[in-house]
């Protein structure tokens, strides 16, 4: 009897002493992540005035009513989910050929990564102007190498001046940026792939594109699934290249929703407003998110 309170003292002192290390973090994470969630999600239900002098009103879901009957969030949307299912199967695409062909190099493999690695590092800023400088009209850098250089065509294209041709940038950007990422992912689970089964899979006859497909593939099902629910994460959440290449425009075409929440909390102070998209947005993220695991991670079976 003595011997177990000794052990549950035991095990309660530990317990304590694991909070008592714990709290500092816990305390920083529920001030500056809970609080200002839970202050938003406040804010959405609010005709909020930031005078203070002037009372917030109480309107329910009308920020939410009126996300749903706003044609810009229609747009925005579109322009979201575009982006996303652009560049996400860009980054993973490519970025696997480039873990493909780095994983065959003998020598040379942290040169290689850390070349095809330095476009994650760089400032968004920095190569969201420089794009913006290369599809500049008319004159850019890509219209001056398609005009005067190669003599493709006559004109210069107004690439950021027309809503179809603005989003071409933002979309090259984000699969640019994009790619090195993904081929240090994949890289890593190319790693954990035991040689073996590639020899055996040779002496069986099995060509490049057949261990490609029913091996590699299949092995680092779990690693393409990660990949794609982070890089969908980030595609929803993309807004620095719009902002500083179009700024959401030409008329409001380029808008995606960050930045169509951006200019209506921070342009128009329409807090509440901004408040509501923003959950809108997360709600989007989780249900997409959610549907990703559900449907494409399964078991992983070899022969």
């Amino acid at each position: 009897m003595k011997l177990n309170i000794m052990k549950i003292h035991y095990k309660t002192k530990k317990i304590l002493t694991a909070y008592i290390f714990l709290l500092p973090g816990l305390l920083l994470f529920l001030i500056f992540s809970i609080y200002p969630i839970l202050k938003v999600f406040q804010l959405s239900f609010l005709n909020w005035s930031i005078n203070p002098a002037i009372k917030s009103t109480f309107i329910g879901f009308g920020n939410y009513l009126r996300a749903f009957q706003d044609p810009i969030v229609g747009t925005s949307l579109v322009n979201t989910v575009l982006y996303t299912i652009i560049t996400v199967p860009g980054q993973m695409i490519l970025g696997l050929l480039l873990a493909l062909l780095v994983n065959q190099i003998p020598v040379g493999k942290p040169v290689f990564r850390t070349l095809f690695y330095l476009p994650v590092v760089t400032s968004w800023v920095i190569v969201s102007l420089l794009f913006k400088y290369i599809f500049q009209s008319p004159t850019g850098l890509l219209n001056n190498l398609l005009v005067n250089v190669l003599h493709v065509i006559k004109e210069p294209i107004p690439w950021l001046m027309n809503a179809p041709t603005a989003m071409i940038p933002i979309w090259a950007l984000g699969i640019w940026k994009g790619i090195g990422w993904s081929m240090v992912i994949f890289l890593a689970a190319l790693a954990t792939i035991p040689k073996e089964l590639y020899e055996a899979a040779a002496i069986d006859g099995a060509n490049s594109w057949n261990q490609l497909r029913y091996m590699t593939l299949p092995l680092i099902r779990p690693t393409l699934v990660f990949t794609s629910v982070v890089l969908v994460i980030g595609g929803f959440n993309v807004f620095i290249s719009v902002f500083l290449i179009t700024g959401g425009g030409p008329l409001q075409r380029t808008e995606v929703l960050l930045s169509y929440m951006y200019h209506q909390a921070f342009t128009f102070l329409d807090f509440g407003y901004g408040s509501a998209l923003s959950f809108i947005l997360a709600t989007i993220i989780i249900v997409a998110s959610f549907l990703q695991i559900r449907f494409f991670r399964k078991p992983v079976e070899i022969a």
